[in-house]
């Protein structure tokens, strides 16, 4: 089915096709169908053919399809797994750890189908009720990232079957396979003709074009990059079209001077190096306090120096190649750039040799604030560390970009980390803790981190219209 294109519920052929690159060699594995603009006013004329009856659809029966999603996903998690690690590289554990997260936004959002409602008030002056109700807003445009394949697409889809909202995906080039696996699962588990489109392409911008220009199409979710998510905003000005966006981060790890060193370290570990640090809330500056910055350093250091870089089938593997060479290239020039400026080499910084895009998992102590490492979104196992003298300048440094996706904080204080956790300026905060990420909790950034929030309670909202009735009485 991969040279397929999926349009509302049929799989057709395409006029062209691209290849998929396994990372941990740099060799094509897969060639996918290629979308065009044609292709997708096709997926939005079956989306909008189909919102009516589907906006119509019990919220019950909606919610079913979505249980049965999940169950899906558990029964063929071996098979979704490979296939994500073959596209992405990270280690299986990995890619397994991502199916059962990706499935638990299907159950939530199975859970939230049926508790979609409204309120009835008595009109201040009492002569009418004021009745409201949420409606589904209408065809979502649901465009996802490859670092994470599978997840990036339930918590849209999840929200969008749950409101009744038809649906077009759009994966990312470099890893379409896990989103056509992902169409054919749903449609198992029994969304409806029409319903449901995969769109696979390396031309993306026709693809956008055609789609935000048509006046039928109600939702854009994006995640992604920054800048490609500010020019989406401005394509979709144009339409008044309603947007969600989850763009990049730059998370800041402050360790103040009462941590629990070894815990921060091991939740350190964990927001660095979950998914090779290719995470929009992976760990990206680590602000310590210099009380214990030489200590933390050098644990780190031993941490992320014993783990085995490797190729992502192997069971042996603890952190995968990057996803492309490019990628590589550019975390080698942030290294070298932060090392020119006086940074100190605690482990890794060295390229391998071999085929495939490995950069070793490498901390650098001693970084000056002005490094590229320590501005820029690092999406690759690299660990930057900063020493600061006190609790303002580590939360002035923290606030110090205009990132604000997710930041991360470690004090024994419980009135210091109610303290910082208000003062940073982000999103969400890991209090003591290296991981946020939850389906039941809501998702998203302030400042240029995104509009809206994914998942939680309020991972539905955007895909609902309030609608007010004046009845009178």
């Amino acid at each position: 089915m991969e040279n397929r294109l999926y349009i509302g519920g049929t799989w057709t052929a395409a006029k062209g096709t691209f290849d998929v690159i396994d990372p941990s060699t740099g060799e094509v594995f897969a060639s996918v169908a290629d979308a065009d603009a044609d292709a997708a006013v096709r997926a939005l004329d079956a989306a909008a053919a189909a919102q009516a009856s589907w906006a119509a659809t019990a919220p019950r029966e909606r919610s079913e399809i979505l249980r049965r999603a999940h169950e899906l996903m558990h029964e063929r998690a071996e098979e979704l797994a490979r296939l994500t690690t073959r596209e992405m590289g990270r280690p299986m554990a990995e890619s397994l750890g991502e199916v059962a997260y990706a499935a638990e936004f299907l159950r939530w959002f199975a859970e939230e189908a049926v508790r979609v409602g409204g309120e009835y008030r008595v009109a201040p002056g009492g002569d009418y009720r004021i009745l409201t109700t949420r409606q589904p807003v209408g065809p979502a445009y649901l465009v996802t990232p490859w670092n994470f394949p599978l997840s990036m697409v339930t918590r849209k889809v999840g929200p969008a079957i749950a409101a009744g909202c038809a649906m077009i995906i759009k994966p990312a080039e470099a890893t379409p396979l896990s989103a056509l696996a992902l169409g054919r699962l749903l449609t198992d588990a029994g969304v409806p003709e029409g319903v449901l489109s995969v769109l696979p392409t390396n031309r993306a911008p026709a693809v956008t074009n055609a789609l935000i220009a048509d006046g039928r199409l109600r939702l854009l979710s994006f995640t992604g990059s920054t800048p490609v998510g500010k020019k989406l905003m401005e394509q979709a000005a144009g339409k008044v079209l309603r947007t969600t966006m989850e763009l990049g981060g730059n998370a800041p790890f402050l360790v103040f001077d009462d941590a629990d060193l070894d815990a921060a370290l091991n939740g350190a570990v964990v927001a660095k190096m979950r998914n090779t640090g290719e995470s929009c809330v992976a760990a990206n500056r680590f602000i310590v306090h210099e009380a214990v910055a030489e200590e933390f350093a050098a644990g780190l250091a031993e941490r992320l120096g014993a783990l085995r870089l490797g190729p992502g089938l192997d069971p042996e593997t603890e952190v995968g190649p990057l996803i492309d060479e490019r990628a590589r290239d550019r975390v080698a020039g942030l290294v070298a750039d932060a090392l020119e400026r006086g940074a100190t080499l605690r482990t890794g910084g060295k390229v391998p040799d071999g085929p495939g895009w490995f950069y070793p998992p490498t901390v650098l102590g001693d970084v000056p604030v002005d490094a590229r490492v320590m501005r820029e979104e690092i999406f690759a196992p690299v660990a930057p560390i900063a020493a600061f003298p006190d609790e303002e300048s580590m939360i002035a440094a923290a606030n110090d970009t205009e990132a604000g996706l997710v930041a991360y904080a470690y004090t024994r204080d419980l009135k210091r980390a109610l303290r910082v956790g208000e003062a940073l300026e982000t999103g969400m905060v890991g209090l003591n803790r290296g991981l946020v990420s939850n389906p039941a909790a809501p998702f998203g950034g302030v400042k240029e981190s995104g509009i809206g929030r994914e998942g939680g309670f309020e991972g539905i909202d955007d895909y609902v219209e309030l609608k007010y009735l004046a009845v009178d009485m």
